[in-house]
Formats: structure tokens, sequence, C-alpha cells
């Protein structure tokens, strides 16, 4: 039976819910950050606090979202296989637990007579009242606000820390992140002090002073009886599961001689886990990647069959009918199996299983750049001199490739390879290579004014250019891993800048590259070239150094 609420509309829903908490934390931070002021600008901005966050259809929305994210958050908890995680993860996860508890007093507190006794609590009280009367109580509620802006600001991180665009805007967001609660904390006890000497007049009693207060008791005790309660609910029921499961243990057998045995419902890659047998996993076992597939050696009983993104993902890398994903794959009988893409050393696998930008296609232009006749070059001049002419080459391609927007990539010898589209400009990927190439070869000219002085040489330079899907990822071993990109159109632009050699022209560039960036294609020579590997021709375009400015 088809689920009612996908797990993707859950997801949605516990981020939706904590960014409404979060936006709550923030201005509740930013009114005391005013009692930097004084306290008269910290009570202003809690006038409109109040007004914002206090009418009936915010707090429905704010006490919804609280709701939500502890139910789901508990339901997470009740799903996971394993409590071995990631420190970070483990992190989120405790504080998240503890914040409840920490703030169910104060929450309350404040809710109820305002909302069911119509008392006002003004922030000279509160501030008294934490700072001067129970300091201890005000330390407790100050260590809340901070761990509650803590959690949410790493819920942030894990939602944007891939998006291409965050990499410009998360300098900004940590100096909110860090400034932010310093502030907040320095505008309280800024306010505590203040109180300390020019304490405010004693508040009148409410005429129904006692019944308040045993409601307020009343409700804090319930409600954290009633999330102690859930949690201990949740625990209890992952220890039933867990007692059932393990009277259903399979064993996960590897053909390098490890071992494991698995409570019954864990996955290949959760049982090497448990096992702490290394099992390379580049998504972190989400089912995005196909780094985790083992080989089935011999089975006791039937196996699962493939869900539809699983066998989606076999049928795109054409695995043998004996390969499943070791994320995916949840035996019911003693199996063995072999890692196929098992590292070597423990240091291979990223923390966490997941590296600092996950591989996947992303629509990108590739530029490859070389020297022409090098070989000559290189054999009548002195090492040192080559070493310097190559870095004065070299610099002048980096320099343009940044210029453009770009990002070089790697150099190839004498050749140097950049990629365009990578920081969420892929609309003008084309463009920004084409201006890239134009660049390289005006600044070579004018390097070239310099060498002929001093070295009787000129360079020459040729270009290719290609756009399309590409595998993006991090790549390499050790110090030397990087961002980089693979695929068919790597190849092709590699290709291309061979072709400008034999076409004798400065840049060959691909049809599709000169069509996305939408300059004019009506004068400039075409050929149709066949290309090694692929079974149709392509149509390119060459441009010669003049042309190239065009582009600029």
């Amino acid at each position: 039976m088809a689920r009612i609420v996908s797990e993707t509309s859950l997801r949605h829903a516990r981020m939706l819910s904590g960014l409404v908490m979060l936006g709550f934390v923030f201005t509740h931070l930013a009114n005391h950050a005013l009692a930097l002021i004084s306290i008269d600008a910290a009570e202003y901005g809690r006038m409109w606090f109040s007004i914002v966050w206090l009418n009936p259809l915010s707090s429905l929305i704010l006490y919804g979202s609280v709701l939500t994210h502890i139910v789901l958050v508990l339901r997470s908890l009740y799903l996971r296989r394993s409590f071995k995680m990631p420190a970070r993860e483990a992190l989120q996860i405790l504080i998240g637990l503890l914040i409840p508890y920490l703030i169910i007093d104060h929450a309350t507190g404040i809710r109820i007579s305002r909302s069911l006794y119509g008392v006002d609590i003004g922030y000279e009280t509160v501030i008294h009242n934490f700072w001067v009367r129970n300091p201890l109580l005000g330390l407790r509620q100050s260590t809340a606000l901070v761990l509650i802006w803590l959690h949410g600001c790493l819920g942030i991180f894990f939602w944007l820390r891939y998006r291409d665009w965050y990499k410009k805007i998360s300098p900004y967001l940590l100096t909110i992140a860090v400034l932010l609660p310093i502030l907040a904390l320095l505008g309280f006890s800024d306010a505590g002090r203040a109180m300390e000497n020019n304490p405010p007049p004693p508040r009148t009693p409410h005429a129904n002073q006692a019944e308040l207060e045993a409601t307020i008791d009343a409700v804090t005790n319930g409600a954290k009886a009633l999330f102690g309660g859930a949690i201990a609910l949740v625990l209890a029921l992952r220890g039933v599961r867990s007692w059932r499961q393990r009277s259903n243990a399979f064993e996960i057998r590897y053909d390098h001689g490890a071992f494991v045995r698995a409570p019954a419902g864990l996955s290949i890659l959760e049982g090497s886990r448990l096992g702490n047998v290394p099992h390379f996993s580049a998504c972190g076992g989400k089912g995005r990647c196909s780094t985790c597939r083992v080989r089935i050696i011999d089975t006791e009983g039937p196996l699962p069959e493939p869900s539809t993104m699983e066998k989606a993902t076999l049928q795109r890398i054409h695995a043998d009918s004996d390969v499943r994903l070791g994320c995916q794959l949840r035996p019911k009988h003693n199996i063995k199996v072999a890692l196929l893409l098992a590292s070597k050393q423990q240091r291979d696998i990223p923390a966490s299983g997941e590296p600092i930008r996950p591989g996947r296609e992303e629509e990108i232009a590739v530029l490859f750049c070389d020297l022409r006749s090098f070989t000559a070059l290189s054999e009548a001049r002195l090492p040192y001199d080559m070493v310097f002419l190559l870095n004065r080459y070299f610099t002048v391609v980096g320099q343009a490739v940044e210029q453009a927007g770009g990002r070089l990539d790697k150099f190839i010898g004498d050749g140097a390879m950049a990629l365009f589209g990578l920081e969420g400009n892929t609309e003008t990927a084309s463009r920004d290579a084409l201006k890239a190439a134009a660049l390289i070869l005006r600044n070579i000219e004018t390097l070239n004014e310099e060498l002929e002085k001093q070295f009787s040489v000129r360079l020459r330079i040729v270009v290719g250019i290609h756009a399309g899907p590409s595998i993006v990822g991090v790549m390499g071993y050790g110090a030397a891993k990087n961002l980089t990109a693979i695929g068919d159109t790597v190849n092709v632009a590699s290709r291309l800048e061979t072709a400008a050699k034999e076409f004798d022209t400065a840049i060959v560039v691909s049809e599709p590259v000169l069509k996305q960036s939408g300059h004019d294609i009506r004068a400039l020579q075409s050929r149709t070239i066949p290309i090694r590997g692929k079974s149709s021709q392509m149509k390119v375009f060459l441009i010669s150094e003049t042309e190239s400015q065009l582009f600029l």
C-alpha cells in the first residue's frame, strides 16, 4: 500500500518547523541585545516581539511547529537502526532532547500568565528574577537559548552545506551565528547589573497568585513528564524491536574474512558499521550513490527484491545480477558478500561517510588549453628558463579563468583544465568559458611582447571548449583530493583542444557552447568532425584569435 505521507514531505515538515522556531529564537536574542542600549529599548523591542509572536495565529504556528518538530525527532530516533553516528550528529540530537527541559519552566510561566490570567511580565521583572533573585535560573535560561541557537544553526548547516551558493553566503551566516548570542548575553548581563543598582518597584501580586503559581507548576510538571514519557516510550519500543531483531539476527560474512552478526532489519552497510568493518559509502548510506555496492557470493535464503530506487541505480551502472546496494539490501538470512569498493585503509573513507562535496551530475562548461610546439620549445631552452616560462603562462591562464568566474581544475604538463558553472552560475557557464578563452589569448599576446625581448620566443595557445553534463565531486587521495569533473563532456573538451591544433586555429568550441552562450554564430566557420569514442559526428566552430575578442 502506498504511503500517505512521503519521507520527503516529513523532512520538509521537520525543516520548516525548525525554521519557525529558529525565527522565534532569533527575535528573542535580538530583543536581549537591545538591552545594550537600555532597558527601555529592550522593553520597546519586547512590545514588537509580543505583537509578532503572541497573537493567536503566530502562537498556533509556533506551538504547531514545536509539536511537529518534537514528534518527528522522536520518530527519527525510533527509526534509527543504530546509535552509532558522527559526533556532530549525536551532538545535535542530544542538544535537541535537552532543550525542552531547560525552557519548559520559563515558557509555560510566561505564556500561562499572559493567556489565562492576563498578567504581562515586563522585561524589568524577568531580568530582576533571573539576575538578582535567582542567578542560577538565569544561567540555565541563558544556556538554553545558546543551545537552541546552536541546534538551529547546525540544522541550517546540514541543510545548506551542499548548495552551490552556500559558499558565498556562509561567511555572513557565520558572523550572525556567532555575534547574535554574544550580543544577547552582553545585553542580558548589562541589564542585570543595572537591575542590581536600580531594582524595579515591587509588583502587586495577582488576585489569584496562588492559583496562578499552582497552574504553572501543574502545567510545567505535566509537560516535563509528558516529554520524558515520550522519550522513554521511544527507547522502550526500540528495546522491544532490538530484542525481536536479535532473536532473528543474520550473519554477514565477507570475502576477506570479516564476520558480523547483525539484528534483523539492518542493511548490509549498517551491519558493516555495527561490526566496524570498513565499508565505503560516499553519500552516507542514503541511496544516492552506488559506492556501497556488494557482490552476493552466497545466501541461505531468498533476498528481498530491490526497490525502485535501488533498481534504477543498478541499471544505471549496468550492474551484474548478483550486485546489490549495501545500504538498501536488508537480508533476512545468512549471507556472504564481497565489498566491491572497499577501502584498503580507514583514512580513505571520509569522516561520517560523506565527502566535503558529494559526487553529482551537473551541467557545466569545460575548457582545455595547451601550448603549441611545446616539445620543440623545451628542447631549445634551459630547464630553469622553461620553468620560468611555464609559470608565467600558468599565471596568465589562472588569472583569466578566475576573472571569468571559473575554477582552475588542474595543470596537465603544459596544458590546463578549467571548469565553469560550479558556483551557481550554470546559466552563464558557456559564456564565462568563452570569455576566459578570449582573456587567455589576449593576455598571452601581451606576455609575448615581453618574452620576445627576453627569450626570443612567442607562445601559441590552443583552446577547446565543450558544455554538458559531468560528474562533479571531490576526488583523489590524501592531500591530493580536490574538486574535479569527469565524464564525456570533459573528454570531448580535451579532444576539441586537439582539433584546434589540427585546424591550426586558436579555439574550437562545440555547438552547444555557442548556443548556450547566446553569441551570434553566423559569421563563424564550422566543421563537422568525428569524435573518438562517439558514434555520431559533432558540429564545431573554429574561432581565430581576432574573433575571440568578440567574447569579452
